[in-house]
């Protein structure tokens, strides 16, 4: 909504959004046409809405993988935008009957602050869907073994239903706390003033998770596991750490007793984001790519 949409309406492009904006209790903005749907609705109900979705549009943007298995008969040129880790024998298939775009083709940006205020000492964040895959029952122990040491960790994000019984529990007992789905311009700014970002994934989960660079554009020291690695050496704005609740507390403690240490990787993070991953400066090529596959330049689902 905050990246592409809002690019693509910057060019005078008429914009159809398919999407849970009663679950997620959202309206979206004039003058957006909104066809709402359940969350996880199944294959019937998308492919009704992606049908009234494509009647006038001259190219549909689909984030889910799992919608091309959804699509109407009848629709126009498909893009399948690549954010998350996907499985290359299904990117692969993917390519042969659409067209994918990938961080190679459009780089992973964020929008990064103008300012941000240096990290803090007392809160640890982390930005992102909540599943056990990707570390619910870790972020929560992590909670716990912070508490002792005066820090908070604050969890921005839609969870799964196994997680979120997890999280209730732990938040009712003090441990964190789960503030659910927040608007992303709302959960950027959320996050400014933390210690560090965390971001935790399996060795089998590959590609830079967005929260890294979310992290970077607000100036935030990042923990993170491999996946990342290599960007965060790079900006020399964080450390990398194994899938492993301990290591995670002993960065974070060595941050918190190293305030220049902190302060010196959320300053290297937010130039880097800057020069690197900052939205705006990616928008035109993705405006770009997304005019020449519709073939026309006026009306987008997505």
């Amino acid at each position: 909504m905050h990246r592409q949409i809002r690019a693509l309406l910057d060019a005078d492009h008429d914009i159809t959004y398919v999407a849970p904006f009663t679950f997620f209790n959202v309206t979206p903005p004039h003058p957006i046409t909104a066809i709402d749907v359940p969350r996880g609705a199944g294959t019937g109900r998308a492919r009704a809405a992606l049908r009234r979705g494509v009647k006038n549009a001259d190219v549909l943007l689909v984030h889910d993988a799992d919608l091309l298995r959804a699509l109407p008969y009848r629709h126009p040129p498909v893009v399948w935008d690549v954010r998350e880790p996907a499985d290359a024998r299904r990117t692969a298939r993917a390519e042969r009957r659409h067209h994918v775009i990938s961080p190679s083709v459009v780089p992973e940006a964020t929008l990064v602050a103008s300012a941000p205020p240096p990290p803090g000492d007392t809160r640890v964040v982390h930005l992102g869907r909540l599943t056990a895959a990707r570390g619910a029952a870790e972020l929560i122990t992590l909670a716990e073994r912070l508490v002792p040491h005066g820090i908070r960790l604050d969890l921005i994000g839609q969870a799964d239903r196994e997680a979120r019984v997890l999280l209730r529990d732990a938040q009712r007992v003090g441990l964190l706390d789960w503030y659910g789905h927040v608007p992303n311009r709302h959960a950027l700014r959320m996050i400014e003033g933390a210690l560090a970002g965390v971001s935790l994934a399996p060795a089998d989960v590959t590609g830079i998770p967005t929260k890294v660079l979310d992290y970077m554009g607000r100036g935030v020291p990042v923990i993170t596991t491999p996946q990342a690695g290599t960007l965060v050496q790079t900006a020399r704005c964080g450390l990398v750490v194994p899938f492993d609740v301990d290591s995670v507390r002993h960065a974070v403690l060595d941050l918190k007793e190293d305030p220049d240490r902190r302060a010196n990787m959320g300053t290297r993070g937010h130039t880097y984001a800057r020069l690197h991953h900052h939205w705006p400066d990616h928008a035109p090529a993705f405006v770009a790519r997304m005019e020449s596959l519709a073939g026309v330049a006026h009306s987008l689902a997505v």
